[in-house]
């Protein structure tokens, strides 16, 4: 399940200690002023809690590939999930590893004003400086040739890459990577998978990305397939 790590590897940031939690499915490379693992580990565990709970008393919200009608008593980080599934135009599920890696992003802020929260293709951060990431598409020739930096911001923002070609998450496109940036991760989670199941061939970049631009809270968007880029927004892209 958590194949084609080894990018990790090669993300760490200077002055932040890196280290790994892992709770069932869930699997986060987290960067940190220091050592939070412990305090990483009961985050997830709740907010775990909180979608785990909400399944078991609402079946469908597992299995939905639409989004679901929104429920006002739900656990915050449920109604997260299903406004951005919304927005996006998907099930709530594509939004849970990017409503995981906020979760625990933000309790971690608490303890250290830089954190760095890498949940699968899905990162939430929040940095003093400059940060650059590298975007992982599979066998594309331009996989960990591109990369995204962006300036500092005064708050936390994210970056999600969803795929129709690589992992195990659920999708009807053949995209190679679709990445989002956004204030919110879990709806750049969701909009990176409805943007990737558009995708069957490079014919389709602009349509997925004129989509994307139209959807509120998204500031940029690439798209990825084979030899072909598409990208708009505010996001510097740079050769790796």
């Amino acid at each position: 399940m958590f194949n084609n790590r080894g990018y990790r590897a090669h993300s760490n940031r200077q002055g932040l200690t890196p280290f790994t939690v892992t709770v069932k499915e869930t699997n986060l490379h987290i960067q940190a002023k220091k050592d939070l693992t412990r305090e990483a580990v009961k985050s997830v565990l709740t907010c775990r809690g909180y979608i785990e709970n909400h399944i078991f008393a609402h079946p469908d919200f597992s299995t939905a590939l639409v989004p679901v009608r929104p429920m006002a008593h739900a656990p915050e980080i449920v109604r997260e999930m299903m406004d951005a599934a919304i927005k996006a135009g998907v099930g709530p599920m594509a939004a849970i590893a990017g409503a995981v890696a906020q979760y625990t992003g933000k309790a971690l802020l608490h303890l250290s004003d830089q954190v760095i929260v890498e949940n699968g293709g899905d990162v939430f951060l929040k940095t003093d400086s400059a940060t650059t990431l590298a975007i992982f598409a599979g066998k594309s020739p331009l996989s960990m040739k591109v990369g995204v930096k962006i300036a500092p911001r005064d708050s936390a923002f994210a970056l999600c890459t969803s795929s129709g070609t690589i992992g195990h998450s659920k999708s009807f496109g053949k995209a190679d990577a679709v990445t989002i940036l956004s204030n919110s991760c879990p709806l750049a989670d969701a909009v990176a998978t409805a943007l990737a199941n558009r995708v069957q061939d490079e014919s389709d970049i602009q349509g997925a990305i004129d989509m994307g631009k139209e959807i509120p809270g998204v500031e940029g968007i690439i798209v990825i397939k084979k030899k072909k880029l598409g990208a708009w927004g505010e996001m510097e892209l740079v050769g790796l």
